[in-house]
């Protein structure tokens, strides 16, 4: 089941992120970080355990970033990172938001959902916002993908 996250997830998503960050898939984030933005947070559930999740970060009227992308080893190549980042899609959308993009290691999987290669330059907000605090500054390794987002018409957002 794929659901918005709660209070209670927070612990487990905190968890998720600092395991495949040790193993140098992607950043992690403070548990304080995930208490302020929980309501960005969507997870996966299975029998009450939390196998997946991903935020949206809204940066500016038109942007905003898919990040904390992470599932759980049991369910790779079930297409869960995949509907995870769809959800992204879909509510970036309805926000009338027409930029979505991502930092991350794992070029073929956004390319595969239609995301390109950027240059970080074109993201300013997310470096003034938050790459300054990161300790990878300025020599991130991360790659940089974006992808256009077709704004939702309010008939649309209704149904």
């Amino acid at each position: 089941m794929i659901r918005k996250a709660r209070i209670g997830d927070a612990a487990a998503i905190h968890q998720l992120l600092v395991e495949h960050a040790s193993q140098g898939m992607m950043l992690s984030r403070s548990l304080a970080e995930i208490y302020q933005a929980i309501r960005s947070f969507y997870v996966i559930e299975r029998d009450g355990v939390v196998l997946g999740t991903v935020s949206l970060q809204v940066w500016w009227a038109d942007l905003a970033e898919v990040r904390s992308l992470v599932v759980d080893d049991t369910l790779a190549g079930q297409g869960c990172g995949r509907k995870l980042v769809q959800l992204c899609i879909d509510e970036a959308r309805e926000l009338g938001i027409t930029r979505l993009f991502a930092l991350t290691y794992q070029e073929e999987f956004f390319s595969r959902l239609g995301f390109s290669v950027i240059d970080k330059k074109e993201l300013p907000q997310k470096i003034w916002g938050d790459c300054m605090q990161c300790p990878k500054f300025p020599d991130c390794d991360e790659i940089a993908m974006a992808i256009a987002v077709a704004v939702a018409d309010a008939d649309t957002i209704k149904r």
